[in-house]
């Protein structure tokens, strides 16, 4: 059936793109605080390393949240009633694919011990191994491509879900959201309810079957981008509460603070969703007010259009400094040189990635993929109106 689709009022949204980059970043300096289980924290100093650690311990796992409620607000955001389910997917591949498999590649060249077995490197290759609980299956190869299984997920459920996200009337939306974060924590009530209080997952406070269903099993971060789908279609429809960014950045900083001190289980999305939703929700409005944002300039864009490329490749060049530096700690200077210079590189080989592999194959392939007209993936929906 052929539902009509409200039009954004800016198909553009430059300062969710700078946003981006920022999430990214997030990750990186979390993985760069790391103390347990590998070591790149490169202070020597104990109360600086500390310090570091304390400040982003909670940053990986704030960044991939983003990503994931990203996902679901910027295709929602973006979908066009001339769009078919096989060009959508094929355009989703190939902004993934090109990228995961090089670094892929790289890491079975570099990191990779000679001799593994095909059990750990295969599913990576194909995007499987979030699905598998071991960690040294979820952790194989290029250890950042496990969030790449959910999002894989999201773009195969995508062309489902979206028309009953349309269906529901805009006066509900606010609603549909509250429930679905909800959804999410009484889906980590039932997990701890549901799984064993042993073994202990190796550097973490949680028993390894719960951490793998609360952070890494690819359906249990549905809640996430669905919340995405739906904040896109309040802003779409009018529904939004006009809060500003600066508001939804102090939120944010609360909810980031809630999440070193809430339960483990519960930092690892449920507590800081909400204000990732709202900040998302606000930047975008400000994009479609075409007001004037740091996140829009030039250099912010930028960098966010490599923060794909950026996430992908900045572990593997941790790795790298580690093994380059003999996992040595530094006196203060030198370590905070040390980091800046792990963030060049980093950037220097996403740009690379970027110029080279990610941005020529969108480019080639997936521009024709927007012109075909078969099948309506979204159909026409109405703005709201109906049930």
């Amino acid at each position: 059936m052929v539902l009509t689709l409200r039009m954004p009022a800016a198909s553009r949204l430059p300062s969710l793109t700078g946003l981006r980059f920022l999430a990214a970043l997030l990750v990186f300096l979390y993985h760069g605080s790391l103390m347990k289980i590998v070591v790149f924290n490169p202070f020597a100093d104990v109360q600086w390393a500390t310090v570091y650690n304390h400040l982003f311990n909670v940053g990986g796992r704030v960044g991939v949240s983003f990503f994931f409620v990203l996902s679901g607000f910027v295709l929602t955001w973006s979908a066009r009633s001339t769009d078919t389910t096989s060009a959508f997917l094929k355009r989703r591949l190939l902004k993934i694919y090109p990228n995961h498999i090089v670094t892929w590649a790289v890491a079975m060249i570099l990191l990779v011990a000679p001799g593994t077995r095909a059990a750990v490197w295969l599913p990576n290759l194909f995007l499987l191994h979030a699905w598998v609980p071991e960690d040294d299956i979820l952790r194989g190869v290029n250890a950042v491509s496990w969030s790449l299984c959910s999002e894989l997920l999201f773009y195969m459920l995508f062309p489902l879900i979206l028309p009953l996200v349309q269906r529901i009337r805009a006066a509900r939306l606010w609603w549909w959201a509250a429930g679905t974060v909800a959804a999410l924590l009484a889906a980590q009530g039932l997990i701890t309810l549901l799984t064993p209080d042993a073994p202990i997952a190796p550097g973490w406070p949680l028993p390894e079957l719960r951490f793998w269903l609360a952070y890494f099993f690819p359906p249990l971060r549905l809640f996430e981008f669905v919340l995405g789908m739906l904040m896109a279609r309040i802003l779409m429809t009018g529904q939004w509460i006009r809060l500003g960014m600066l508001p939804t950045l102090l939120f944010m900083a609360v909810g980031y603070a809630a999440a070193r001190v809430v339960p483990f289980q519960y930092s690892l999305n449920a507590v800081i969703i909400v204000p990732i939703a709202l900040l998302i929700t606000a930047v975008a409005a400000t994009d479609v007010a075409d007001a004037p944002t740091l996140l829009a300039s030039r250099t912010m864009v930028w960098l966010g259009e490599v923060s794909f490329a950026f996430y992908m490749v900045h572990l593997e060049v941790l790795y790298g400094a580690r093994a380059l530096l003999h996992g040595q700690a530094f006196a203060t200077p030198v370590a905070l040189g040390v980091i800046a210079a792990e963030f060049g590189v980093a950037l220097l080989l996403a740009w690379a990635l970027y110029a080279l592999v990610e941005r020529p194959i969108m480019r080639r392939w997936a521009g024709n993929a927007r012109q075909h007209t078969a099948r309506a993936l979204v159909g026409r929906a109405d703005d709201g109106s109906r049930a």
